[in-house]
């Protein structure tokens, strides 16, 4: 599992560098002619689709639990011990994270119910379908990883605002977490 994340995050990485290496260029030349720009529309389209496939590799069930994390107190976690966050863009069972985001933020997904344990509730644990699988919801709220959090108990996206939104990380009873690490 371990290798197969390292992969994903590998690959994605590579995609997301040559996207962004294929908008850069010299201000010496000439403007891109259309058919350039319009390849290079469809090359960041398909990288974005190709990141957001990749970070939605669902292999098992998934598990919501819970942790102390420093001034946070007790938040959910993922059975990893990863903080897990809420988008505030989102709307009920509906997730406004794809593509760039989704890379930065993966979707916690389950290939079926997801499972409860610590204090975590059984019956605030949902589940809504997206592009590439299934991702698991907590009173409503779609819940993501952040890749910068690469150890159990860091909050590194706590308050963070980022792809037009605030993401926090969430309590026992699916209420945001708003005190800052």
């Amino acid at each position: 599992m371990k290798r197969t994340a390292t992969t994903v995050t590998c690959t994605v990485a590579a995609m997301l560098l040559a996207t962004a290496m294929s908008g850069c260029s010299s201000s010496t030349k000439k403007a891109a002619a259309p058919e350039q720009a319009a390849t290079a529309s469809a090359t960041v389209a398909a990288s974005e689709a190709a990141a957001d496939t990749a970070v939605h590799a669902a292999t098992s069930q998934a598990t919501v639990t819970t942790k102390s994390v420093g001034k946070l107190g007790t938040i959910l976690v993922d059975g990893k011990g990863h903080t897990l966050y809420l988008f505030a863009k989102d709307t009920k069972d509906k997730s406004n994270c794809t593509g760039a985001c989704a890379a930065a933020w993966p979707p916690l997904l389950t290939s079926g119910k997801a499972k409860a344990t610590g204090e975590a509730k059984s019956d605030l644990l949902g589940t809504t379908k997206r592009s590439g699988g299934t991702q698991v919801t907590y009173n409503g709220h779609p819940v993501y990883g952040f890749v910068s959090d690469t150890k159990s108990g860091q909050a590194n996206g706590q308050g963070l605002n980022q792809f037009g939104g605030l993401w926090w990380a969430l309590d026992a009873t699916g209420n945001k977490v708003t005190t800052k690490p």
